[in-house]
C-alpha cells in the first residue's frame, strides 16, 4: 500500500514576473515626453530661422528691377524640405516677423516695415508659404520606397513650392510697386528662373545629407 503525503496532491501557482519586472525584456524605448518634443521643435525653429537669415545675408546679385538675386530662396526651400510643412512655416515665419521687428535679416542686410514697400514684398511675403508647401510636397517625395527616386523627387517639391507660390506672389508684388503690367513682371520674374533651378537642385541634395547624419529629422517631419 502506497502512502501520499497532503502536499503531493496541492498544486502550487507561482505568480508570473511582468515584462517591467524582467530585465532586458522591453527592447523599445519609451515615447518621448510632449515637454522634450516641445522643446525640440522651438530649437529647430529658431535654428532654421537664423539659417535662413545667414542665407540672406550672403552678398546678393543685383539686378535692374530692384529685386536682388539671393539665397534666401535656397534657405526657405531647405527649411521646409528639412522639417515638413508646420515646422517649416514657423521656421520661415519666424525669419520674416524678426525682419519686419526691424532687425537687419533680409537681402542686402535690411529690415523693418520699410520693405513692404520695396518690389521685393510680393516674394518676402510668400515665403512661409513656400516654405510649407515645400515640407508637404517633400514629404510625399520622402516616402517614395525606391530611394533613387528622392532626390529627383525633392527638387520636383522645391520647385514647385517656388513656381506654385514663390514666384506668382512675387509677381503681383512687382505688379504693385513697380507699376507695371503683368506681362511686364513675368518678364522681369524670368530672370530668376535658371539661379532658382540650380538652388533647389542644392537644396535636394543638403536635405538628403542632413535627414542621412540626423534621421530623427525625418521621424519628427511634421
Amino acid at each position: 500500500m502506497s502512502t501520499s503525503s497532503p502536499d503531493d496532491s496541492t498544486t502550487r501557482t507561482v505568480p508570473s514576473a511582468t515584462a517591467a519586472e524582467v530585465p532586458g525584456l522591453l527592447t523599445d524605448p519609451p515615447p518621448p515626453q510632449p515637454a522634450r518634443r516641445t522643446s525640440t521643435d522651438v530649437a529647430l525653429v529658431a535654428t532654421f530661422a537664423a539659417f535662413v537669415a545667414a542665407c540672406a545675408l550672403v552678398p546678393a546679385i543685383p539686378t535692374g528691377s530692384g529685386v536682388p538675386i539671393t539665397l534666401q530662396t535656397f534657405g526657405v526651400v531647405v527649411a521646409g524640405l528639412v522639417l515638413g510643412a508646420r515646422r517649416g512655416f514657423l521656421a520661415v515665419t519666424l525669419y520674416l516677423v524678426v525682419g519686419l521687428a526691424g532687425v537687419p535679416v533680409f537681402a542686402e542686410m535690411t529690415g523693418g516695415l520699410g520693405v513692404l514697400g520695396k518690389p521685393s514684398v510680393g516674394y518676402l511675403l510668400a515665403f512661409p508659404l513656400a516654405a510649407a508647401v515645400a515640407g508637404w510636397l517633400g514629404g510625399l517625395a520622402l516616402r517614395v520606397p525606391r530611394a533613387a527616386w528622392r532626390y529627383p523627387l525633392l527638387v520636383a517639391a522645391g520647385l514647385g513650392s517656388s513656381f506654385l507660390v514663390t514666384h506668382p506672389a512675387g509677381i503681383l508684388g512687382l505688379v504693385a510697386r513697380l507699376g507695371v503690367s503683368p506681362a511686364e513682371a513675368l518678364a522681369i520674374d524670368v530672370v530668376y528662373w535658371p539661379g532658382d533651378v540650380v538652388k533647389n537642385l542644392l537644396a535636394a541634395g543638403v536635405t538628403l545629407a542632413v535627414l542621412r547624419a540626423f534621421p530623427d529629422l525625418r521621424r519628427g517631419r511634421r
